[in-house]
C-alpha cells in the first residue's frame, strides 16, 4: 500500500518535497475512516457530524482557517466585527442545532431591513438613477412554480429528461409566469450568479430556491448575536483539534477498492493519510482536483463546469452621509439590472467610515482587476458630483472564486446532473458543496444529512 520514496518525491514536487530531501524523513502515517478535502461549510459540518456517527476523520484545508466563504473582518480600532461572506442563514433546525452545539447564540432577523438609506446610482457613470424597487408581489407565484421541480436547492438532482423550463434562460421563465416583480430581489440575493437573466433558469431556481423563497414568505433568517458568523468555525476547529490540518494541501490521491491514500504537504511535514473513504468538498473543477486520480467519467463531467466570480471587501470611505448606502442600478437595461462585471452595492457597516462592498463577474477576474474596479466605481460617484465620496483604502478583501459552477443548457439536457449525482460512492469517494447543493449553508447541511449515512457505513 505504501508509496516509494521516489514516487513521493515525484508527486510532491520540489517545494513540497524539500523537507524529505533535506531530512530524509518519511511521511507520518495517519489512519482515519474518512478523509475530508476542504474545510468550508460542507467539509466542517461533515467532519463534526461524522464524529457524532462514530467515525474518525481528518480535514485537509489549504487555508489557515476553516469556514470557506464565511469570513469576518475584525476592526482593530473598535474591536467590532463585520461579516463579509456569509451574513445570514435560513432559520432551520439544522442551523440552530449546528450553532447550538458550540454554544453560539443566534438572533432572528426582522423583515424590515437594517435601517439607513439606500441611494441608487449607476456605477458605470456615477450618476443617480430615479428608481424605486418594485414590491415582490409575484413571490408567492414564484414559490408555487419552482415547487414543481422539487427541492433542487438542497440536492441538485433533476429527472431525465430535465424540465425544458429549467434549461431555457431565466428571462424566459420570468416572462412565461409573469414574475418580473421579483427579478431585482433575486438579483440582489443571488449575488455572484453572474448573468441572472441569460443563464439557464435552473441556476436562479437553485440559488433562490424553495428554502430562500419560503423563508421570505413565512419563515425567517438568523445570524449570530455576536455579529460574527466565523465563531462557528473557530469553535469547530477547537472541537476537531488534531483532526484538522490547516495550510495543508493534498498533493497525491490514490483510490482503490481497499481504501484511499492521500499524500499531503503542510506545516507539520508530509503526511500519508490512509482512509476507508474520501469526501471532497472543494469546487469540483479539474484544475482543483489535479492531485486526485480522476477517472475518465469524473474528468469528463468536471471538465464541463464553468464558473463566475464573487468578491467582497470592507473599504474605508469618507464623504458619504451617515447611514447612506449605494446600490448599483442601471439606466436602460431590463429590470434596470446593472451589467456585470461590476459592483452590487456599497453598504454602511456598524463602524463609521467602514463600508461593506460586493462585486460580481460572469467569469473569474484577477484580484488586482477587481480591486481597481471597486475603487474606480466609487470614484466615479464623486466625479459625477453625486456624493463627495473619497476612497481611503481597503480594510480587507476576499475573492470568492470559483463561484456558482454551471454548465450549458445542452449539457443539462444531456443528463449532466443525474450523471453527476451518480458519482456518489464511486471510487470510495463522496462529493458535497455548493456545486452539489447551492450557495447556501443551510441547504448544504440539509443535503449532507441525507448523504452522511452512506459515508459512515
Amino acid at each position: 500500500m505504501g508509496l516509494t520514496r521516489k514516487q513521493m518525491l515525484g508527486v510532491m514536487g520540489a517545494a513540497a518535497a524539500a523537507p524529505l530531501v533535506a531530512g530524509g524523513a518519511s511521511p507520518r502515517v495517519v489512519k482515519r475512516d474518512v478523509c475530508v478535502l476542504g474545510g468550508g461549510s460542507a467539509g466542517t459540518y461533515a467532519a463534526v457530524r461524522l464524529r457524532d456517527l462514530g467515525r474518525s476523520v481528518v480535514v485537509v484545508e489549504a487555508q489557515g482557517r476553516l469556514g470557506g466563504h464565511t469570513e469576518t473582518y475584525h476592526d482593530p480600532a473598535t474591536g467590532a466585527t463585520i461579516d463579509i461572506g456569509v451574513v445570514v442563514l435560513e432559520d432551520e433546525p439544522v442551523v440552530r442545532s449546528h450553532f447550538g452545539r458550540f454554544d453560539i447564540d443566534l438572533v432572528r432577523l426582522s423583515g424590515g431591513g437594517g435601517g439607513g438609506t439606500t441611494a441608487y446610482v449607476d456605477f458605470r457613470t456615477g450618476r443617480p438613477v430615479d428608481y424605486t424597487p418594485p414590491a415582490p408581489v409575484a413571490l408567492p407565484a414564484y414559490y408555487e412554480q419552482i415547487s414543481r421541480f422539487g427541492p433542487i436547492d438542497t440536492v441538485l438532482n433533476l429527472p431525465d429528461p430535465p424540465p425544458a423550463e429549467l434549461m431555457a434562460p431565466f428571462a424566459d421563465f420570468v416572462a412565461k409566469h409573469d414574475l418580473g416583480s421579483i427579478v431585482p430581489l433575486v438579483f440582489g440575493y443571488g449575488q455572484g450568479i453572474g448573468d441572472l437573466l441569460g443563464l439557464p433558469a435552473l441556476y436562479a431556481v437553485n440559488l433562490f430556491g424553495q428554502g430562500v423563497a419560503g423563508k421570505l414568505l413565512g419563515g425567517g433568517y438568523v445570524t449570530t448575536a455576536a455579529g460574527n458568523n466565523s465563531l462557528l468555525y473557530e469553535r469547530a476547529t477547537r472541537h476537531l483539534g488534531d483532526d484538522v490540518l490547516l495550510r495543508t494541501r493534498a498533493v497525491h490521491v490514490e483510490r482503490s477498492r481497499s481504501g484511499v491514500r492521500v499524500l499531503t504537504a503542510g506545516p507539520g511535514g508530509p503526511r500519508l493519510i490512509e482512509a476507508r473513504k474520501l469526501l471532497v468538498t472543494i469546487p469540483p473543477l479539474v484544475r482543483n482536483l489535479a492531485a486526485v486520480d480522476l477517472d475518465d467519467v469524473e474528468r469528463s463531467l468536471f471538465g464541463r463546469f464553468t464558473a463566475g466570480g464573487y468578491y467582497t471587501a470592507v473599504v474605508r470611505l469618507s464623504g458619504l452621509p451617515a447611514g447612506v448606502g449605494l446600490d448599483n442600478v442601471a439606466a436602460g437595461t431590463p429590470y434596470q439590472l446593472p451589467p456585470l462585471p461590476g459592483l452590487y452595492m456599497v453598504a454602511p457597516s456598524a463602524v463609521p467610515g467602514l463600508y461593506n462592498v460586493k462585486y460580481g463577474s460572469p467569469v473569474p477576474l484577477p484580484d488586482a482587476v477587481v480591486r481597481r474596479e471597486i475603487r474606480a466605481g466609487i470614484e466615479r460617484v464623486a466625479a459625477a458630483g453625486t456624493y463627495p465620496v473619497r476612497f481611503e483604502g481597503f480594510a480587507t478583501y476576499a475573492g470568492h472564486t470559483p463561484f456558482e459552477l454551471r454548465v450549458g443548457p445542452g449539457d443539462i439536457a444531456a443528463g449532466f446532473y443525474p450523471r453527476l449525482n451518480a458519482l456518489q460512492g464511486r471510487n470510495r469517494t463522496y462529493w458535497s458543496g455548493a456545486a452539489w447543493h447551492s450557495h447556501n449553508s443551510a441547504r448544504i447541511w440539509i443535503g449532507l444529512e441525507s448523504l452522511l449515512p452512506s459515508i459512515a457505513a
